[in-house]
Parts: structure tokens; C-alpha cells; sequence
């Protein structure tokens, strides 16, 4: 099947996965929109990444678009962090309907658009204008198949000066199989993995998926850090984490003081997450083009 017809599974399957993370799998989420208070654990991760990257230290007053944002759930997270003129962008409408109902319940201003992340600078209406920080991570860069026009993309609808942070799954966990014991995929860029599951990563959505089928596509670094390079973008920093969000391997324990996922003790240590963060230069133009 041709890369389109992949993402179209994978548009079918995520669909399906809205339902079900909408619907319990993420938890009471009308407790989450009723709480001011709460952030997810992943956003407090990724922010701990950026802030000492902000001039000020946080992200209030800045204009924020976070790509592949699903339900919402973390956008949210987002905007009570002070973040002002809030997108979010995913190419799915069941998980965007999802995301406006949240937004609306919480009293929170937040513009979702639908999209493909690779695209988003040609589906962001010109009024939308750029951000000064666009964000993306857990889970989100292995479901695209190339980066080259998600980097133009990200760095066309930066603000000159504006940051943007990804942190995601290790690039390691691909080439793992499920027991992570063994190298089972190319680790390189180029390899894709295509499987079936009627399951989603959340407890008890065993048979709850119906459109079984997921493509997924390995990204070294090498082509992270180059397609972000060749947009125009400088590279401030890159992470290795030994926490993840999920339990990506069967063997991973909960860390309470972490909110997240770790390597036992007694095994080796591995990372588990990384994070790249880079900014536009001041001198460079609003609009990059290919």
C-alpha cells in the first residue's frame, strides 16, 4: 500500500482509539475540565524540557500551537499554563470532537484544527498568524511517515525567536520487540512497521478498536535533527530521559515521584524518552519555503 493509504489506516485506527480514550481510557475527563488545577504529568514533563529555554521561564503570554494533540487532554494542560491564543492539531475529526467538548467544559479558548502534522502550515488559516511555541510529543512522530515537510511545516509557522520542543518514545523502543529483550526492527530511519491490534495502550481496550491496522516509521536522530536543520531551525538541546509516559515494555515499573514509567534497579538502563528543542533565529523570515 502506498504511504497515503497508510496514514489512512492509521486515520481510521486513531479514530476508533478517540472513542475509546474519550471514553474512559483517559480517565474521568469532565473531572479533569472541572479542575483548573490539573495537568497532566506529560505536560509537566515536556515543560520541565522547555522552560529553561523561555526567556521568562514559562510559557504565559506566549501563543502556542501543539501538533497531534488527539482529545485535547494535554492541550489543556497547556493553555492553564498561562499559554495564550492556544491551537491544537491533529488529522483526526472524531478526536478533535473530542478536544472541543473538553476545551468547552473547562472554560478554556482553545482553536483545534484538523490536519495532517507534516502539513500543518497549509491548513492553519492566515489569521491563525505564527507562534512563539509549538509543541509535540508522546507518541506522535513514529505514526508520520517523513519529517522533511513536518520541519518546514513547524518552522514556517514559528515566530521568528520562537521555540519549539518535541519529546517523544526513544527511537531505541522501535527496533525493540514487546519484551524488550531483543532487536527485533531496523533502528534507522526508513524502516516501517505494520501491524494489527484491537487494542489501544490503555488498560482494558482489548477488542475495543476496530479498524485493526497501524503503520509506524522509525526516526534516528540523524533525520530528526537533519530535517529541522535543513528548515531552518538551531538546535538548543538534546535529551535523553529514563522516564516514559506509558509502560512501553512490559518490564517498566511506575515511579510515584515521577508520575511515570522506569527501568527497573536491578536491569540496565536504557532511555526511554528524548527531547530535542530548537528556535528560529530572530533574522530568519516569517515564511520558510521548500
Amino acid at each position: 500500500m502506498s504511504e497515503d493509504g497508510d496514514v489512512r489506516d492509521n486515520l481510521e485506527n486513531w479514530n476508533d482509539r478517540a472513542e475509546v480514550h474519550a471514553n474512559g481510557g483517559y480517565g474521568d475527563l469532565d473531572a479533569l475540565a472541572d479542575d483548573d488545577a490539573v495537568i497532566s504529568p506529560v505536560v509537566l514533563r515536556d515543560f520541565d524540557v522547555l522552560r529553561r529555554h523561555l526567556p521568562s521561564g514559562n510559557v504565559s503570554g506566549l501563543r502556542l500551537l501543539h501538533l497531534q494533540c488527539h482529545i485535547g487532554t494535554d492541550t489543556l494542560g497547556w493553555y492553564r499554563l498561562g499559554a495564550v491564543q492556544v491551537h491544537g492539531l491533529d488529522f483526526s475529526a472524531a478526536s478533535l470532537g473530542y478536544a472541543r467538548r473538553l476545551a468547552e467544559r473547562a472554560g478554556a479558548a482553545i482553536t483545534y484544527v484538523e490536519g495532517d502534522a507534516r502539513r500543518a502550515a497549509d491548513v492553519m488559516p492566515s489569521r491563525h498568524g505564527t507562534f512563539d511555541v509549538v509543541v509535540t510529543s508522546a507518541g506522535t512522530i513514529t505514526w508520520l511517515p517523513d519529517l522533511d515537510s513536518w520541519a518546514l511545516s513547524i518552522a514556517t509557522l514559528l515566530a521568528p525567536g520562537g521555540m519549539f520542543m518535541i519529546r517523544d518514545n526513544h527511537p531505541l523502543l522501535f527496533a525493540l520487540d514487546n519484551s524488550g529483550l531483543q532487536i527485533v526492527e531496523g533502528y534507522f530511519s526508513g524502516t516501517e512497521s505494520t501491524y494489527d491490534s484491537d487494542a489501544s495502550y490503555t488498560a482494558g481496550s482489548q477488542g475495543m478498536i476496530a479498524h485493526v491496522r497501524n503503520h509506524n516509521w522509525a526516526h534516528d536522530f540523524h533525520e530528526m535533527t537533519g530535517a529541522l536543520l535543513h528548515a531552518g531551525l538551531v538546535i538548543d538541546e538534546i535529551g535523553e530521559h529514563r522516564v516514559t509516559d506509558w509502560q512501553a515494555l512490559p518490564m517498566l515499573v511506575f515511579d510515584d515521584a515521577a508520575q511515570g514509567w522506569r527501568m527497573p534497579e536491578d536491569m540496565p538502563q536504557i532511555p526511554l524518552t528524548f527531547s530535542i528543542v530548537a528556535h528560529k533565529p530572530t533574522g530568519a523570515p516569517s515564511v520558510v519555503s521548500s
